[in-house]
């Protein structure tokens, strides 16, 4: 894992995008990841944030690498987010 990036343990769903955010600390900034709840739903199955945020807990670690590339690759959108699919 690179050091320069980590993932404090304070991940939660948020209403107004539908979606699991969790935040990266990139060089000492915040970053916002997330996955919608389409994406969600795609890869966990399920119809409700609680059982999507113990899926994302159970799959932490995993999630945290696929975000770690994509910080790294530049993936934010116009809003500086980082969004998985």
């Amino acid at each position: 894992m690179n050091q320069a990036i980590l993932f404090p343990d304070r991940e939660e769903w948020d209403d107004a995008n539908q979606s699991l955010c969790f935040p990266a600390l990139v060089n000492g900034f915040q970053v916002t990841c997330a996955l919608s709840a389409e994406a969600l739903a795609h890869r966990f199955g399920g119809d409700a944030p609680e059982f999507w945020v113990e899926s994302f807990r159970l799959h932490r670690w995993d999630l945290e690498d696929e975000a770690e590339q994509a910080i790294c690759n530049q993936k934010e959108d116009d809003q500086g987010w980082i969004w998985l699919s």
